[in-house]
């Protein structure tokens, strides 16, 4: 895969707001802080292409990054931590839960977690929910390069065990050094082409 065009189409605040153009939709979601601004600049090859913050809850909106015409990259809000209201945390919930649980063309999911800690009781919460919705979906672990290479075996087993999946199936993932990317694309390849880039 190769990303030659990407485009911030929209940012949804309600279901009405989301593309309604047949093409497929594949999720990143994850904590606040885990790095999915740096996963998308990564991925997509620009700097600062979507805005990295030191500030958990950046993200408020939901984004449809329009990724060479033929998909989207769906950034969702960061859930958990967030230095933000109680009622504004409850509403980006409820912009979450209604994206997964409404979206007509989401078809996959890249769940990141920090490599550096054991992942959270809402991360398990979230990746059973996608066990549960039968979404194929893909565990990243971002900032690998924060551990040495006997660290990173240990943290991916801690993933491994608390999430309930094969180790051999997370991702690391460096945005620095850009480790994990091409993995990434393989995962993206795989839904993108999947019966075709579209939805009928």
């Amino acid at each position: 895969m190769k990303v030659k065009s990407i485009e911030l189409k929209v940012s949804a605040y309600n279901k009405t707001q989301y593309p309604n153009d047949g093409l497929k939709q594949i999720a990143v979601i994850g904590r606040s802080n885990v790095g999915k601004s740096s996963f998308i600049n990564a991925i997509v090859n620009r700097n600062n292409f979507a805005r990295v913050s030191q500030k958990p809850g950046k993200t408020q909106g939901i984004n449809f990054y329009i990724v060479n015409n033929t998909f989207y990259l769906v950034d969702l809000p960061g859930y958990g931590y967030a230095e933000v209201s109680k009622e504004l945390k409850k509403q980006w919930s409820i912009n979450i839960e209604t994206y997964l649980n409404t979206s007509a063309y989401l078809v996959g999911a890249i769940m990141l977690v920090d490599i550096r800690h054991k992942p959270t009781d809402d991360d398990v919460l979230m990746v059973n929910y996608l066990k549960n919705r039968n979404i194929n979906f893909q565990v990243v672990a971002t900032k690998s390069d924060k551990l040495k290479r006997y660290e990173m075996q240990m943290s991916l087993k801690v993933i491994s065990d608390t999430l309930s999946v094969d180790k051999e199936k997370i991702i690391p993932f460096s945005s620095l050094k850009k480790a994990g990317v091409d993995d990434v694309y393989t995962y993206l390849d795989s839904i993108v082409e999947a019966n075709g880039t579209t939805i009928e």
